[in-house]
C-alpha cells in the first residue's frame, strides 16, 4: 500500500459531532471576561472561536475556491495569513452571532467526515509528509484540530485539559504518525527502531523502523529498539502542537539507548508550525 509506512488507519469519523457538542458547551458557559482571554499568542478565545468557525467552513464544498498562496509564499506562510485575515475580519461579530454560526457549520462538517472513504487520497499531511494524505489522515489530522482547539481555550480560562481517553487517544496516534517524516534526516542502519510510548489511559506505543529509504511504523518492534522515549500524555500531545518545546519535553522524558535518535524523536512536530 502506497501509505504503509503511516501505520494502521485511524478512525476519526464518529468522533466529530461529540466534539463539536464539547465545544459549544465550553463556549456557552463563558463569560464575557474569559470569552476575551488569550487563549493563544494574539488571539483571544473570540479569536480562536472564530478560527474554528473558518476551518468548518474550510471543509464545506466549494468554500476553498479562489484560496491559493501567493507567487512564491511558503504553505507555513500562506496558511498563517489566511488563517490572520479570517480572525481579524471576525473580531466585530458578537458572540451569540458566531455560537449560531459554529453551531449551525459543525453538523455539516461532521456529516462530510462521517461520509469520507478512508483510502481516497485527500488534502495532504504536510507534517507527516503525505501528499496527498489518505482520507483518514486528513481526517483524523481535522480532528485532532478542533480537539486541541478547544483545548487551548480551556486552559485560557482555567481548566485542565480534557482527559476524555478516547479523543485523546485518537489525537495522540494521529499525531505520532508524524515520527517518520521528523526522522527523515535522521542516517542510521536498516532495521534501527525507536520506540515512543506515552504513558496513562488514552497511551500507547509507536514503533519507528529505518528502511533502506525511509523511517516506517509499519514493521513489527523488536526486544531491542535503539532507543526508547517515555512520555506522559499532557507532554506528548503539547510538544506535537509546540504547546511546549523539544527541549523541556526531553527533560521530561524517560529516555533509553540512543540520546541522539531520542532527541530527534522529540523534535516532532504535528500541526503546520
Amino acid at each position: 500500500m502506497e501509505h504503509a509506512w503511516l501505520g494502521s488507519p485511524i478512525d476519526a469519523r464518529p468522533l466529530f459531532r461529540p466534539e463539536h457538542a464539547a465545544l459549544m458547551s465550553t463556549l456557552r458557559g463563558l463569560s464575557a471576561a474569559e470569552w476575551a482571554s488569550e487563549a493563544v499568542p494574539g488571539w483571544s478565545v473570540h479569536d480562536l472561536a472564530a478560527h474554528v468557525l473558518g476551518d468548518y467552513l474550510g471543509r464545506l464544498p466549494g468554500r476553498r475556491d479562489g484560496l491559493a498562496p501567493r507567487r512564491g509564499e511558503p504553505l507555513e506562510a500562506f496558511i498563517h495569513r489566511i488563517n490572520g485575515e479570517w480572525v481579524r475580519a471576525h473580531r466585530r461579530v458578537g458572540r451569540e452571532a458566531l455560537l449560531d454560526a459554529l453551531d449551525q457549520a459543525g453538523p455539516w462538517v461532521a456529516r462530510i467526515f462521517e461520509a469520507r472513504a478512508p483510502f481516497a487520497p485527500a488534502l495532504g499531511v504536510s507534517w507527516a509528509g503525505a501528499d496527498p494524505a489518505p482520507g483518514w489522515l486528513d481526517t483524523a489530522r481535522e480532528f485532532t484540530e478542533y480537539w486541541t482547539h478547544r483545548q487551548q481555550i480551556r486552559h485560557a480560562v482555567g481548566e485542565h485539559t480534557d482527559a476524555a481517553a478516547r479523543p485523546l487517544s485518537v489525537v495522540l496516534d494521529t499525531f505520532l504518525r508524524a515520527l517518520p517524516h521528523t526522522l527523515r534526516a535522521v542516517q542510521a542502519p536498516p532495521g534501527t527502531q525507536l520506540r515512543l510510548s506515552v504513558t496513562g489511559p488514552a497511551g500507547s506505543t509507536w514503533t519507528a523502523t529505518r528502511l533502506p529509504d525511509r523511517w516506517s511504523l509499519a514493521e513489527p518492534p523488536t526486544d531491542q529498539p535503539a532507543a526508547t522515549v517515555l512520555l506522559n500524555a499532557e507532554t506528548a500531545w503539547r510538544l506535537c502542537v509546540r504547546g511546549i518545546d523539544p527541549e523541556a519535553a526531553l527533560a521530561r522524558a524517560a529516555i533509553d539507548g540512543d540520546r541522539r535518535l531520542a532527541a530527534a524523536a522529540c523534535r516532532i512536530v504535528s500541526i503546520v508550525y
